[in-house]
């Protein structure tokens, strides 16, 4: 069966400064993948590149078995019109840090939008599975508020029933608890386990080690933009083999 992500030697630089540095690796269907490491070792531009927020320098990136912002004619790469880009994005829903709602928006009118700017859903459609959403994400009381009534976890979400309305094949998630107070933390991280006992494929920066623990099924410890250890999530956590995974989990367990 064709894996969800698949990562050939994949390498990113920002002028002098070389990222990712030849990344190999994959991300199965229905699986939970949480990636881990220091700030600056290249776990967020990864991410990026699965859904071509970022260009990759060199290499190959699959997801769902096609070419990532390229289509391949013999031995050439030729890059992927915008909008063709765009098209294949759809498939992937992306929950940032930051919440990036609209802010002139209620919570039920920022899951909308997308349905139907994008897809040409009906309003009532689009509002009758919005309303769904907030549901499963326990905010279904707050369909009506605007963001700036909502706290962080409630922000945040909200960010996950928005890219969910998509209906995404697969689910990036850079840090999505990084910017929450401690105690909002949990509401989301149950919103996330739910959405992985769903069978949902999704591939987590994270620095929660609990959930990598608990719901993770592959866990890779990067660091200075290489794959530094890899396996299950348990095993690396409690018995690192690497000399650099030791000292980082040190200093975060």
């Amino acid at each position: 069966m064709t894996a969800m992500v698949k990562a050939e030697g994949v390498h990113k630089s920002f002028g002098a400064a070389h990222i990712l540095k030849g990344i190999d690796l994959e991300v199965q269907r229905g699986e939970v993948f949480c990636l881990i490491g220091p700030s600056g070792s290249g776990k967020s531009t990864f991410l990026r590149c699965i859904n071509h927020l970022e260009q990759i320098s060199a290499g190959r990136l699959y997801v769902d078995g096609e070419l990532v912002g390229y289509r391949q004619k013999g031995d050439k790469l030729y890059e992927l019109k915008d909008s063709e880009v765009a098209l294949k994005r759809r498939d992937i829903g992306m929950v940032f840090q930051r919440f990036n709602l609209f802010p002139h928006m209620t919570a039920v009118e920022n899951v909308m939008e997308a349905p139907v700017q994008v897809r040409r859903e009906s309003r009532s459609t689009a509002r009758e599975r919005a309303l769904e959403l907030l549901n499963r994400v326990g905010l279904a009381e707050r369909a009506n508020h605007y963001p700036s009534q909502l706290s962080g976890g409630q922000q945040q979400r909200v960010a996950i029933a928005r890219a969910l309305a998509m209906e995404p094949k697969l689910m990036l998630f850079d840090e999505p608890t990084s910017a929450l107070d401690p105690e909002l933390v949990g509401d989301v991280l149950d919103v996330m386990r739910d959405l992985a006992e769903s069978g949902m494929t999704m591939v987590v920066v994270t620095h929660e080690m609990g959930f990598a623990r608990e719901v993770g099924d592959s866990l890779v410890f990067m660091d200075g933009g290489v794959v530094v250890e890899s396996g299950n999530p348990r095993d690396v956590l409690t018995d690192p083999q690497h000399e650099r995974t030791k000292a980082f989990l040190s200093k975060v367990l």
